[in-house]
């Protein structure tokens, strides 16, 4: 079992976000962020750090807003268990 405590909840459903191709994205990992779904800081002297992504392609994704995701920073249903 990991010592690190569990991401602040930020939102139960995903964030559909519209993403530019090649374009570098900062998914916040902590819940913590007031700029959902991306890194605005928050996580600073806290155990968790901001996950970088390029997006392969001009379009809608579904990034995680529960931040418990086993396909960060992507939604993979986990908020329904929560």
């Amino acid at each position: 079992m990991s010592d690190q405590p569990d991401p602040h909840i930020a939102q139960k459903a995903p964030y559909a976000v519209e993403v530019e191709a090649g374009k570098k994205y900062f998914w916040c990992a902590c819940g913590l962020s007031k700029n959902q779904p991306f890194c605005d800081g928050s996580h600073k002297g806290g155990p968790f750090s901001p996950l970088a992504f390029t997006a392969e392609k001009d379009g809608t994704v579904h990034l995680c807003g529960c931040k418990h995701t086993a396909k960060a920073p992507y939604c993979d249903g986990t908020h329904t268990k929560l």
